[in-house]
C-alpha cells in the first residue's frame, strides 16, 4: 500500500520534484546535510526490513514494509555515510534473517547488532560472527518473542556472548536503566545504551537516569548511541531542544564512545523526520570537526571492527 501510494504522488509532480520526493523513502525533506561528512562515516543504527521475512508471530504491531538495502542505498547517497550497522528490531524476534541479508547485501562496510534467545547454540554465533554480526540487542521498552525482559536475561545473555567478544546494546528507558544500576555496571562485556538513554523528555538532564549513565561511561566499557532525537522530544523540530541538551551532556562527558545512527526507516513515527536536519544536530552535539570524525568514523571503528582506512 505503502509504494502504490508513493506512486500516485510521484506521479502528480513535475519529474524534478518526483525524483525529490521519492528519492529517500521513509524520511522527509529532499536537502543534504549541512554539515561536512567525513570519509568512511558510519550510520550506526538502521533497521531492514523485507517482506520477504515475515513478522515474528509475537509482533502485533506495524506490519513488515519494504525498507530494503536498495532504498537505504538512497539514503547514504542523500546523507553522505558509507558504513552501517543494521540491528534486528523487535518487529522480527530472534529471526535475524532480514538483517544477516542485508548486511551481506552491503558487504564489508556494514556490521551486525542481532537479537538471540536463550537455547542460541555456540555454533550459531560463530556463525554469525563470521558472517559480520558483532553484538546482541536485549530490548526492555517493546514487545519480545520471549515475553518480559529481565534483569537475570541480561546478565545471562552477556554472559553467553562474551567470549565471542561481542558488546551488548541495550534499548531501555531512563527508568529502566536506573532500576538495573547494578546489572549494568556488572556486565562482563561493553555496553552500548540505545538513543540517548529514551530520558522522559520532561525531565531531560534531571532524570534519575542521568547520574547512572554518566558513572557507567565514566567507567570506560560503555557507549552512548547519539540517535532517536525524536524520541526524546517535546518541543520537536528542527532543533530538538531537549533532547540537544541531554545528548550534548552525552557527547561531552565520553566523546571517545559516542556514536551517532539515523534510527532509519523510523518505524512507528507518523510524521518522518528530515533525515539531514537531524545529521546536523550533531553539529550542535559535539561542536569540532575532529570530535564528530571521532563519532562517526574512529569510535564505530573501535566499537564494530571496521578497518581504519
Amino acid at each position: 500500500m505503502l509504494k502504490a501510494a508513493g506512486a500516485v504522488a510521484a506521479a502528480a509532480l513535475p519529474i524534478g520534484d518526483a525524483l525529490a520526493q521519492t528519492a529517500v523513502p521513509f524520511s522527509s525533506g529532499t536537502e543534504r546535510p549541512k554539515t561536512e561528512v567525513p570519509p568512511l562515516a558510519c550510520d550506526s543504527h538502521i533497521h531492514i526490513f523485507s517482506t520477504r521475512f515475515p513478522a515474528s508471530p509475537h509482533w502485533k504491531g506495524q506490519p513488515v514494509v519494504d525498507s530494503d538495502v536498495a532504498a537505504y542505498r538512497l539514503f547514504q547517497q542523500r546523507i553522505g555515510t558509507s558504513r552501517t550497522v543494521v540491528v534486528t528490531p523487535s518487529t522480527y524476534g530472534i529471526d535475524n534473517r532480514a538483517t544477516l541479508d542485508g548486511m551481506a547485501q552491503l558487504g564489508t562496510s556494514a556490521r551486525a547488532v542481532v537479537v538471540v534467545d536463550r537455547d542460541i547454540t555456540e555454533a550459531e554465533l560463530k556463525d554469525m560472527a563470521a558472517r559480520g554480526a558483532v553484538g546482541i540487542r536485549v530490548n526492555f521498552v517493546t514487545p519480545q518473542s520471549w515475553g518480559v525482559t529481565t534483569a537475570e536475561r541480561l546478565d545471562a545473555m552477556a554472559r553467553k556472548v562474551h567470549p565471542l567478544g561481542w558488546h551488548v546494546q541495550v534499548y531501555m528507558t531512563g527508568d529502566q536503566i536506573a532500576d538495573h544500576a547494578e546489572v549494568l555496571a556488572r556486565l562482563p562485556t561493553p555496553l552500548v545504551i540505545d538513543h540517548l538513554a529514551r530520558l522522559l523528555p520532561g525531565q531531560g538532564r534531571d532524570h534519575r537516569a542521568v547520574p547512572v549513565v554518566r558513572k557507567l561511561l565514566d567507567g570506560g566499557r560503555t557507549w552512548m548511541k547519539l540517535s532517536g532525537a525524536y524520541l526524546n522530544t517535546t518541543s520537536g523540530p528542527p532543533a530538538y531542544a531537549d533532547a540537544t541538551q541531554v545528548a550534548t551532556l552525552f557527547a561531552q562527558a565520553a566523546p571517545e564512545r559516542m556514536v551517532w545512527g539515523s534510527d532509519w526507516p523510523h518505524r512507528g513515527e507518523r510524521h518522518m523526520p528530515d533525515d539531514a536536519g537531524l545529521f546536523d544536530l550533531l553539529a550542535e552535539w559535539a561542536p569540532s570537526e575532529a570530535a564528530r570524525r571521532r563519532i562517526l568514523v574512529d569510535n564505530p571503528a573501535a566499537l564494530y571492527g571496521f578497518d581504519k582506512s
